[in-house]
This record gives C-alpha cells, sequence and structure tokens, in this order.
C-alpha cells in the first residue's frame, strides 16, 4: 500500500505553526531570563563562606538536574493546586521551565566563576575598586563570556523542551502539530513540517549565538 503526501492541508494550517513556535520561543525566553537572574544569585551565593547556603543550593541543583522535566511540569501543573497554589497553563509551564533552567545555569555560572582568575579580582582591588564594583566592572563581564556558549545550548535545549508543554495543552507547536495531524489524518506531512521549523528555528539561534559570541572580547 503506497502513501501520497499531500502537503496542501499543512500549508492551509501553517500559520497556527507559525503561532505555535513563536510561543515557544517566547516561553523560552522568558524562562532562560529568569532562570539567568536566579541561576546567577544561586551561583554567587554558593560562593558564600556561610556552610549551609552551598549546601542547599546543590541539594537543589541535583534534584531538579536528576528529575524529568515533564515531572515537574507534571507536579507544578497538577499537584501545586492541592495546595491551594493555582496558576494558568502557560504560567504553569514557564514556572516548571524557570525552576528546570535556574538549575542548569546555576551549575554554568559556577563553573563560569570559577574559572576567573583571582589576579583579576586582585587587580580590581589594586585601583581602588569597591566590591560592588568588581563584581560589577571586573567579574561580569568575564563570568559573561566564559559562560555565553553554555547559555546559547541551554536557550536550544530549554526551546526544544517547550514541546513537554503538549502535556498540559499549552498551544505551541507540538501541540498545534498534533491538533493538526488529528483533524487531518496526514501524519507523515504534519510532523515532517513541526520537524523542519524546530531544525530551522534551533539552527538560526546557534547561528545567531556563535555570531554574538565572536563579538565578545576574550580574556
Amino acid at each position: 500500500m503506497s502513501y501520497s503526501f499531500h502537503f496542501g492541508v499543512i500549508w492551509d494550517n501553517f500559520d497556527r505553526l507559525l503561532a505555535g513556535l513563536a510561543l515557544g520561543l517566547g516561553l523560552a525566553l522568558v524562562s532562560i531570563a529568569i532562570g539567568a537572574v536566579a541561576g546567577l544569585l544561586l551561583a554567587f551565593a554558593g560562593a558564600s563562606k556561610v556552610r549551609i547556603l552551598p549546601a542547599l543550593i546543590a541539594a537543589y541543583v541535583t534534584v531538579i538536574r536528576n528529575t524529568p522535566i515533564l515531572v515537574i511540569v507534571l507536579i507544578v501543573y497538577f499537584a501545586l493546586p492541592q495546595f491551594g497554589f493555582r496558576l494558568g497553563k502557560i504560567e504553569s509551564f514557564v514556572f516548571s521551565l524557570t525552576i528546570y533552567a535556574t538549575a542548569y545555569l546555576t551549575e554554568v555560572f559556577r563553573a563560569g566563576l570559577a574559572s576567573i582568575h583571582s589576579g583579576m579580582i586582585d587587580a580590581g582591588r589594586a585601583i581602588g575598586l569597591r566590591r560592588r564594583q568588581i563584581a560589577l566592572l571586573v567579574i561580569f563581564p568575564i563570568l559573561l563570556r566564559n559562560s555565553l556558549p553554555a547559555l546559547g545550548s541551554t536557550f536550544i535545549s530549554l526551546f526544544k523542551d517547550t514541546s513537554i508543554a503538549a502535556a498540559i495543552a499549552v498551544p505551541e507547536l507540538t501541540f498545534e502539530a498534533r491538533k493538526i495531524n488529528v483533524e487531518t489524518f496526514r501524519v507523515i506531512e504534519t510532523w515532517l513540517v513541526a520537524t523542519a521549523l524546530y531544525v530551522v528555528t534551533c539552527s538560526l539561534i546557534a547561528a545567531g549565538l556563535r555570531r554574538l559570541e565572536r563579538r565578545f572580547p576574550r580574556f
């Protein structure tokens, strides 16, 4: 039995796929933005001399990084309302993805901090910079440059992970593709186009990030 390709019905619904793609990118952007701020704070807190803080942060990172993101999404969406914390579908997924991103970015920034030579900090002190000035003018630029490749990889990974949002009916690309598949019965065409959109988008993001990396000076 031969299969006849018919992409016409997919093109008729292409705007839905693009809308889902845009939503997925938005979810990933918001999550990595919040996760980057939280991860940066946790990375600095992890370097604290207060013993309990590094231990708590390490426990959080270990638990989250070893828990499938789908499990986190289902806990946030279905379990938290039982304790009085009720969020919408999109808010629940952003919260879940942010928790996930924060754990990974904490490690990214921790490694970035560890890569900064102590001589750079000593040089800042030698020219009279205060602690906050050293953090903003010396440590942060070097940390950002050293962490940029890992940040880019994390963003691409988070964008692909937005496909999991279909499990709670968030209308991103995978959810829309599944709906079109059910409505048109064009299984191969639907998922070929959805795959192409993911591949092209991730490739463009990677190319843009590589170009951005070249604009930053190396330390």
